[in-house]
């Protein structure tokens, strides 16, 4: 594919995830019961033909890069291209944090100097779809455009998370709002960019330096009069962890749902992760586990009903967990009672002990290496 790949993988989305966040990136949280966030946009870009992919950390970066050691897992570990890890660095011109979008691919310019691909495909590494960017390369070349932004309509959803796009019948865009209260249209962007290569080096030489720092407020928004930039709508399953812990709990919830575990695990082309080495999960003769996914390694005793049960995860007898998540190597004690609630990794629980949220809007938090 004549496009390089950058993913942008370096926030905590502003702490709207709470403790989940305090120590990882958000792009490195965990999925589906088997994958982290990254896992999707990086298979896309693997599956869509894509050789070289960038991807610029920041934030609590150890967790991800660690995810990213072995890049073979999602076809990058070649001799041409292959995946690229950048973080911000002290030099003896400067020791800038990435302030912004476009400042952390400003400070990594070299990778697109030292890149022959005509295009760029730039999108977040914390958002659960599946999309081939080749539709989207092909629509921005036939539409003649500068940049193309991905869209979906998200009428019915709250949008104030969102940039909004207004678009003329077309799909020129017209203007763009970024997180409305009251947004004019329901066309929300995904975060997902395609761009010349050229033309993407000389927009951040022009505007990084004068202090914009921000590919949407900077590039998007100034320039939608000044280029042609068009919207390309994208009608498959997404949805966004950044949002906060609602929409944390629900994407995870949505791999409970049939049709949307079928696009990511059993529809070709699939979702790769970093795969590990633990035994089938074990189910022993007081188990009852119904409407949940578990990873490998997982030992139940007790009741589980409508839950995402990651590896290593113990549940004792008279235990009863009813729509959780269970992230790595939670312990959860006899006679227990887990409900609503979100436990990191390595979350303990000893016998008796009762662990309620409100609802699925406002679970309870139990962050990582909590003992009650």
């Amino acid at each position: 594919m004549k496009a390089i790949g950058i993913i942008l993988a370096g926030g905590n989305n502003d702490g709207r995830l709470g403790v989940l966040t305090e120590q990882r990136a958000s792009a490195a949280l965990p999925i589906g019961s088997c994958y982290r966030a990254i896992d999707f946009t990086l298979s896309n870009m693997s599956n869509s033909g894509i050789g070289k992919v960038a991807v610029l950390t920041q934030y609590n970066s150890r967790s991800l890069r660690d995810h990213l050691t072995s890049s073979k897992w999602w076809d990058f570990g070649r001799k041409q291209g292959g995946l690229f890890v950048f973080t911000p660095y002290t030099s003896s011109t400067g020791n800038d944090w990435f302030r912004g979008t476009a400042d952390s691919i400003y400070q990594n310019m070299t990778y697109l100097h030292r890149s022959n691909e005509e295009y760029v495909i730039i999108a977040s590494g914390d958002s659960v779809y599946k999309m081939d960017y080749r539709d989207v390369l092909q629509y921005h070349i036939d539409k003649g455009a500068d940049i193309t932004v991905v869209y979906q309509n998200m009428e019915g959803k709250d949008l104030t998370h969102f940039g909004i796009m207004q678009m003329d019948e077309n799909k020129r865009l017209l203007g763009f709002e970024e997180k409305p209260e009251q947004a004019q249209t329901t066309s929300a962007s995904l975060g997902i960019y395609v761009i010349s290569r050229k033309l993407l080096i000389s927009l951040l030489q022009e505007v990084v330096p004068q202090g914009g720092y921000g590919l949407v407020k900077d590039i998007i928004i100034p320039y939608s009069k000044k280029l042609n930039i068009f919207g390309y709508e994208f009608k498959g399953y997404w949805s966004s962890i950044g949002t906060g812990i609602h929409g944390y709990f629900e994407t995870n919830m949505d791999f409970l749902k049939k049709e949307v575990r079928d696009v990511f695990v059993n529809q070709y082309p699939y979702i790769e992760t970093k795969p590990k080495d633990e035994p089938p999960a074990k189910y022993n003769a007081g188990a009852d586990v119904t409407d949940s996914i578990v990873g490998s390694g997982a030992i139940f005793n007790g009741t589980v009903e409508h839950c995402v049960v990651f590896r290593k995860v113990y549940i004792d007898e008279g235990a009863v967990v009813r729509n959780s998540i269970l992230m790595e190597g939670v312990r959860i004690g006899k006679n227990c009672v887990v409900e609503n609630a979100i436990l990191d990794k390595e979350v303990s629980i000893s016998e008796g002990q009762q662990v309620i949220g409100k609802s699925s809007e406002e679970p309870i938090i139990l962050k990582k290496g909590t003992k009650l």
